[in-house]
C-alpha cells in the first residue's frame, strides 16, 4: 500500500486526511475484503498516533465499507458477485437517466467547469497509475456532476451504492484496463452535457460505467482462471 505513505496534505485535518486516504484504499481494494486491520499498525504507515486512525476507521464502519472486530482492529466488507452485479445495475438505473437529464435542460457553464480540474486530476492519477488518488477523484467528479440535478438524497444513495461497488483486488491501475479505456470520458462527458447531447451522454454513461464492471470482475477473478 506504497499510496498510503504518501504526505498528508495540509489543506485537511489529520484525520479527514486519513479517511479520505483508508477510504480511497477500501474502494482501490488495496485494504483487501475480509482482511482484518489494526488501528496500530496503519497508523505505522503514517507516523502518527492510533487514534485518529481508528476513528477515521469508525467512519468507514459508519458507511458500511469495513466492521468492527473486537479486540482485533477492523475488516474490510465483502460482497458476493450477485451483490456487486446488484449494485452496478443499480448504479445504471440511478447514474444514466440523470446524466441524460442534465444534457436535455442544460446546466450552468460555470457548474461544469468547476468539475474540468477533477477530470484533469483524474488523468493525471491514472498516468501516475496512483490507483488510490483515481478512487477518489472518480467518486468526487461523479458526485459533484449527479448533484447539479439538485437533488441531495440521490447523490448519497449513488455514493453508498459507488462505495459498494468497489475495484476488488486491484493492487495497481495496470490492472484496471478499463480505467486507460476511460480515463478521458469524464471531460468528454462534460462537453457532451454542456452541448446538450442527450444521446451521447447517455451513452457514453453506460459505457463508463461498463468499463467500471469489467474492472471490478477482472479484480476478483481467481489467479488460478488465468
Amino acid at each position: 500500500m506504497a499510496a498510503l505513505d504518501a504526505p498528508l496534505r495540509a489543506r485537511r485535518s489529520l484525520r479527514e486526511e486519513i479517511t479520505a486516504i483508508l477510504h480511497g484504499a477500501v474502494m482501490a481494494g488495496e485494504l483487501a475484503p475480509g482482511e482484518i486491520y489494526s488501528a496500530p499498525s496503519l497508523a505505522e504507515r503514517f507516523g502518527v498516533s492510533a487514534t485518529p486512525v481508528r476513528e477515521a476507521m469508525l467512519d468507514l464502519a459508519k458507511e458500511g465499507l469495513v466492521e468492527v472486530v473486537p479486540n482485533k482492529g477492523f475488516r474490510v466488507v465483502q460482497h458476493t458477485d450477485a451483490e456487486l452485479d446488484a449494485l452496478m445495475d443499480l448504479r445504471l438505473l440511478l447514474e444514466v437517466p440523470v446524466v441524460r437529464r442534465l444534457a436535455e435542460a442544460g446546466v450552468d457553464p460555470a457548474a461544469l467547469d468547476a468539475l474540468r480540474p477533477i477530470a484533469a486530476a483524474i488523468e493525471d492519477a491514472v498516468r501516475r497509475r496512483d490507483v488510490i488518488a483515481h478512487v477518489t477523484l472518480d467518486l468526487e467528479f461523479h458526485l459533484g456532476l449527479l448533484a447539479l440535478a439538485g437533488n441531495p438524497r440521490l447523490v448519497e444513495i449513488v455514493r453508498s451504492l459507488r462505495q459498494g461497488s468497489r475495484l476488488y483486488g486491484l493492487r495497481t491501475l495496470s490492472d484496471a484496463p478499463g480505467v486507460f479505456a476511460a480515463f478521458h470520458e469524464h471531460a468528454e462527458l462534460l462537453d457532451q452535457v454542456a452541448a446538450r447531447d442527450a444521446d451521447g451522454a447517455e451513452s457514453l454513461m453506460r459505457r463508463h460505467i461498463g468499463h467500471v464492471r469489467s474492472d471490478w470482475a477482472g479484480g476478483r477473478k481467481d489467479p488460478a482462471e488465468g
